[in-house]
């Protein structure tokens, strides 16, 4: 009797953990994918920026570095990305946000919280895997525009959602 009531409970268990989604990971090769497709983005408008890619965990999976570019935006672009990541927001619309909304301000009192524009989330079959942060493109849109640009180049990201989807490069 306790035998057929331990197969019953295995195969419960066997069920219910089928039911678990499946996460999907960001590797090496598309990070690396992406952070030059943000490179080109920008160097084909003229700029030079640092690029860096987070996973679902906020580690750095990859950074990459145009020419030129001053060394805090090294920091500031994987700050961007990790508050992509943990918001499941651009940085662009949490800095819009906070503009208006003082709980939302609140954020910027985050020593690891960048709300500055150009991190954006990373989307795959439908779940949030990382995020992009770009920095030193001349300003916030351009950022944002470059790390726009970079998913659309990408085949293995999803559009980002619910963001400013066009908001142009700007002098």
């Amino acid at each position: 009797m306790r035998k057929p009531l331990i197969l019953l409970g295995l195969a419960l268990l066997s069920q219910s953990a089928a039911a678990l989604p499946r996460p999907v990971d960001l590797d090496l090769a598309s990070a690396n994918s992406l952070a030059g497709a943000a490179i080109a983005a920008c160097r084909a408008q003229g700029r030079a920026i640092v690029v860096s890619v987070v996973d679902r965990g906020g580690n750095l999976v990859a950074v990459q570095r145009s020419d030129g570019v001053g060394p805090h935006n090294t920091n500031a672009s994987r700050k961007k990305a990790f508050t992509a990541l943990s918001t499941r927001s651009s940085t662009l619309d949490l800095a819009r946000n906070a503009a208006l909304d003082p709980d939302t301000r609140n954020l910027a009192t985050l020593p690891e919280l960048l709300l500055l524009g150009g991190g954006v989330p990373l989307r795959a079959q439908d779940q949030v895997v990382g995020a992009i942060g770009v920095a030193g493109g001349g300003g916030a849109l351009n950022d944002h525009a470059c790390a726009l640009a970079a998913i659309a180049a990408t085949p293995a990201f999803e559009p980002p959602r619910n963001q400013l989807t066009n908001p142009g490069i700007h002098p």
